[in-house]
């Protein structure tokens, strides 16, 4: 166990050295809500349901690009730098490293909940109820891990160039078609219906029902827990081909 939480601090003080998580974790989340609830005028009558709104829209945004570009990006680098190879040659179990690069990601994603949750509080005087605070970022963090499956898939590429590429394409379309930068309900017809079978729909409507009081919709459930099965299982199939 004393293993598996030193691997988890290494993880996470590698993680705050990485100028992804900073910019698109951080930085870019935050100036987006900024400029959406203070500069761009969106026409919403009531500016404060906008504010909670639009605070869970960056929120997701925010975790979901540690999960995809972090998480997988860091993959790659440890796989070509060699680090991948050598706890291989370790007596430290590799499921043991797998859990604690997990935890640590997860340590991560509850941080930049609470901090965008904070900037949030600071920037607009968002008020919501305590256990709409607690239950929106507790749906956040589990509801995460589908996209940390995703991260894994793009951790069994080759290139980290490849890699970041691939991730900055995957991260963007599913904020855009999902519509974390601007409701979906001003979308045309037809991408209304792509953003319902994204994963990163159903990962911000969570949060979004929260806010007004309802519960997160069965159909999101069954499509995030799709979602992880299906990338984490190819993902295993990946890196076991190649490992054979």
């Amino acid at each position: 166990m004393n293993a598996i939480m030193t691997q988890c601090k290494f993880e996470m003080i590698r993680i705050f050295r990485n100028p992804y998580f900073v910019f698109w974790t951080l930085f870019m989340p935050i100036l987006f809500y900024f400029i959406f609830t203070n500069i761009v005028n969106t026409g919403v009558p009531d500016q404060g349901e906008w504010q909670a709104y639009y605070l869970m829209s960056m929120t997701t945004f925010s975790v979901m690009g540690s999960a995809i570009m972090n998480f997988g990006i860091r993959m790659v680098q440890e796989q070509t730098e060699g680090w991948s190879t050598f706890m291989k040659l370790t007596p430290f179990p590799s499921w043991a490293y797998f859990t604690a690069k997990m935890f640590g990601q997860l340590t991560m994603h509850l941080l930049s909940i609470i901090i965008v949750f904070i900037a949030g509080f600071l920037i607009n005087g968002v008020s919501l109820t305590i256990d709409q605070w607690l239950f929106s970022g507790l749906w956040i963090l589990i509801a995460s891990i589908p996209f940390l499956a995703i991260g894994s898939l793009i951790g069994t590429m080759k290139k980290v160039e490849t890699a970041g590429g691939v991730s900055n394409i995957i991260y963007l379309a599913l904020a855009s078609l999902g519509g974390m930068w601007m409701p979906i309900r001003i979308f045309p017809d037809f991408l209304q219906k792509v953003a319902e079978w994204l994963p990163s729909y159903h990962f911000a409507s969570g949060a979004w029902e929260i806010i007004l009081g309802n519960v997160p919709d069965w159909r999101s459930f069954l499509i995030l827990i799709g979602y992880l099965i299906v990338f984490m299982l190819l993902a295993t199939y990946i890196r076991g081909k190649q490992e054979n």
